[in-house]
């Protein structure tokens, strides 16, 4: 939902709760691990630290969304789970204008002790079609500590084709401002 205005409080609470009820815009679950035809697949990862004490300290910033705390970008619900099911609400600021848009954590990484992270998969009420996975992790050998970003992503809203440079500057810079978000996480 694009609007001329920040949406209010109780905008957002109402797209929250119309979000909660609507698939996602896409097929199937899993297709931001995968080269899907169609789909522009982004990668971005950064060392935000070292050693176990930094990794402790990524998984707990991507646990509160602390990747989300852009100025520019805003998450609702501020402390949603991250565990498959929930649904947040991406709230941008764009060139003079506002988009809402509904997501849902579709699964869980971290398996192992060395990563940690979640996927959220968009809605169909979302300007873009696709899923991002988000995961911190260390290297064992070096203690090296390392968010990244992967996604899979295709224009769905008319005014987000028109706009598709943009909406591809407005990835790349999330993509960038959310490493810092969690590098600043980690040293706060």
């Amino acid at each position: 939902m694009f609007v001329m205005r920040r949406p209010s409080s109780q905008d957002i609470e109402r797209f929250l709760t119309a979000s909660r009820s609507l698939p996602l815009s896409y097929d199937p679950v899993g297709i931001a691990t995968q080269n899907p035809p169609g789909f522009r697949i982004d990668e971005h990862s950064a060392i935000v630290g070292y050693g176990d004490a930094a990794f402790e300290r990524a998984k707990a910033a991507l646990t509160r969304w602390k990747h989300f705390e852009l100025g520019w970008v805003e998450l609702f619900p501020k402390n949603a789970p991250i565990g498959p099911g929930s649904v947040v609400v991406v709230l941008v600021s764009h060139l003079g204008f506002w988009s809402l848009n509904g997501c849902r954590v579709v699964y869980a990484i971290g398996a192992d002790q060395r990563e940690f992270g979640f996927a959220y998969g968009t809605l169909s009420n979302h300007a873009k079609a696709g899923e991002e996975v988000f995961k911190v992790s260390v290297n064992t050998e070096t203690g090296a500590v390392a968010y990244s970003i992967r996604a899979a992503s295709r224009p769905r809203a008319a005014l987000a084709q028109l706009g598709y440079p943009l909406t591809r500057a407005l990835q790349a810079r999330f993509r960038h401002d959310s490493a810092r978000a969690v590098a600043r996480a980690i040293c706060g």
